[in-house]
């Protein structure tokens, strides 16, 4: 068949197995940090196994390895069959494959070795972020492109979401990662102090906005309707919901530097806008969950539906928490303590794992030419102990968190602190046993995931899909 009239599977392929392989190694050093806090001996008095050189190489790892590789599958896929078009370039295509994994594996091999730029999400060093610049171009030429020579007239609100996540993510790499190097494996940051804070924040808020939010609701927009074969519950409440989520996310950053050196009030404007983000998250949430009306029989027989609705339940709650935290009498509880740990991984596993894996169950078989995946059963036991994991997790997460907060905070009459620091950390030790075990079940959920999709791939032949033809 002429590759001019069909999909360009390959790449999509491509990152579909590699989202489950980064997916199963970043949860993997989860699980061992994890451990690390409750058995400290685990790093061997290796330096390189130390928990603060780990802790970059898995929050690197799950984001943009695993949620990275999720949102380039499904971007390609979604973009071709909704615009009846072949990717615009298949070499540019193939680069941003290959490329995104030698960013991936660069990050691999420095942080252990403790080359950072101590920047929360952007810790890679300067020769990785221009690689990180150059393969982005290439993915927003394809993306758009493709739009570009797009065969239907409307452009499909996924697109929308995918589109902002990309020129988004453009926008904060260049601004924050703007530094002077120094050596080939040190630069520094060209912003002074609480700017720099500012910046950072103004960055690593909209990597969850943008990179761990629009994306994943691009994928929800495509993937739900989809799979239970519904149309969207409201197309307008659609566009009302991207408009309004990408205009007020932007300002939310300052709210992760409470009481801190920031001004006033440039920490209760991020505090405003983050309550105001409320309505437009849930407005998608209320979305994604309202296209089974009809249909919600249909969770009971399909565990890939289950991944897909339950990650919208993780997605509402996470985006009730967050403006909740965000509110400055909550933040002087809740600030620097496991509150926010548990907040980011009900986000990152309820919401962006479980999505991308429902996505992930869909893609896959249709890769290599099958109508399901190999056991429908594997699914559904994934989607349990998935459940399991994240609830054991962000469970012990909230008490510990609270728990430390409040213990911080006691005073004694005469204005001493009742508790000292050590006391708080005992406390937590049982928590932090918790927080490992809801790991190691969620991680276990991906091995299963891992033979599901072996068996479901070999053997088999990858396929391409044809275009459909003008009439």
């Amino acid at each position: 068949m002429d590759t001019a009239s069909t999909y360009n599977y390959k790449v999509v392929r491509q990152f579909s197995i590699m989202t489950v392989v980064w997916g199963i190694v970043g949860m993997l050093v989860g699980v061992l940090i994890a451990a690390q806090l409750v058995w400290p001996a685990l790093n061997f008095d290796l330096p390189f196994l130390t928990y603060s050189r780990l802790r970059p190489l898995h929050t690197n790892a799950v984001i943009f390895a695993f949620g990275g590789s999720a949102l380039f599958a499904t971007s390609y896929y979604v973009v071709q069959r909704t615009c009846q078009a072949r990717l615009f370039s298949n070499g540019l295509a193939a680069f941003t494959f290959w490329g995104w994994q030698l960013i991936i594996v660069s990050a691999a091999v420095t942080l252990p070795l403790g080359i950072t730029s101590g920047k929360e999400y952007a810790e890679l060093e300067w020769p990785i972020d221009i690689l990180i610049t150059l393969v982005w171009v290439a993915y927003a030429i394809v993306f758009f492109g493709t739009i570009l020579k797009r065969r239907t007239k409307h452009i499909y609100v996924a697109n929308w979401f995918y589109g902002a996540f990309i020129l988004t993510i453009a926008v904060l790499h260049l601004v924050n990662s703007a530094e002077l190097p120094v050596s080939l494996t040190k630069s520094y940051s060209v912003y002074p102090g609480a700017i720099d804070a500012m910046v950072q924040w103004w960055y690593g808020h909209n990597a969850v906005g943008f990179f761990l939010t629009a994306g994943f609701l691009g994928m929800m927009y495509y993937f739900i309707p989809k799979q239970a074969n519904r149309p969207v519950y409201s197309y307008r409440l659609s566009v009302v919901h991207f408009w309004a989520l990408i205009s007020t996310y932007m300002w939310a950053g300052p709210h992760h530097l409470h009481y801190t050196a920031l001004p006033d009030w440039t920490q209760t404007l991020g505090m405003v806008f983050s309550l105001i983000l409320l309505a437009p998250s849930w407005g998608g949430m209320i979305n994604g969950m309202m296209t089974l009306s009809g249909a919600w029989h249909k969770l009971r027989t399909d565990p890939i539906l289950k991944f897909l609705i339950v990650s919208l339940s993780f997605y509402g709650m996470s985006t009730f928490e967050g403006p909740m935290m965000s509110i400055k009498t909550v933040n002087a509880l809740s600030h620097y303590t496991d509150w926010t740990i548990g907040h980011v991984h009900s986000g990152a596993l309820g919401w962006v794992a479980m999505v991308s894996i429902g996505a992930m169950y869909f893609l896959i078989p249709r890769m290599f030419g099958r109508e399901q995946m190999y056991s429908v059963k594997l699914i559904d036991v994934h989607f349990w102990v998935s459940t399991i994991g994240v609830v054991l997790y962000i469970t012990a997460m909230w008490i510990a968190g609270v728990m430390q907060g409040l213990m911080w905070r006691a005073v004694n009459d005469d204005g001493t602190l009742t508790y000292s620091f050590v006391e708080s950390l005992e406390r937590m030790y049982p928590f932090y046993f918790v927080r490992f075990l809801g790991g190691v079940v969620f991680l276990s959920g991906m091995l299963i995931m891992a033979y599901n999709v072996i068996k479901t791939v070999s053997g088999q032949r990858a396929v391409e899909a044809p275009i459909p033809q003008a009439a």
